[in-house]
């Protein structure tokens, strides 16, 4: 099976998912447009995830649009891979240190 959802990296902090929609609907149907936002500073992360209408309007347009300068930056398009599975409570794979030997 094959998948049709895109990683896309390197955009702008200004572009928009309706300027991601509007480059990537001629090479097909857009389905989703999620651009990633911080959870704290509400800004955008860098990153969004294109969800085209088939596996192959998702091909066609990593090969058209990976490199192709939006926003005066050049995409870094591909396929999206699933999400890694983090254990419960960690941070970036730290995990909880305890606070070593403090005394109170």
């Amino acid at each position: 099976m094959s998948i049709s959802k895109l990683y896309v990296g390197n955009l702008s902090f200004d572009t928009t998912e309706t300027d991601l929609r509007n480059s990537f609907a001629p090479f097909g149907t857009v389905s989703e447009v999620y651009v990633a936002m911080d959870k704290f500073s509400g800004r955008p992360r860098g990153f969004a995830f294109v969800t085209m209408g088939s596996p192959e309007e998702a091909k066609l347009a990593v090969d058209k649009m990976n490199g192709v300068s939006v926003g005066g930056r050049a995409l870094t398009v591909n396929e999206a891979r699933p999400k890694e599975d983090r254990p419960a409570g960690s941070s970036f794979g730290g995990g909880s240190s305890g606070g070593g030997n403090r005394r109170y």
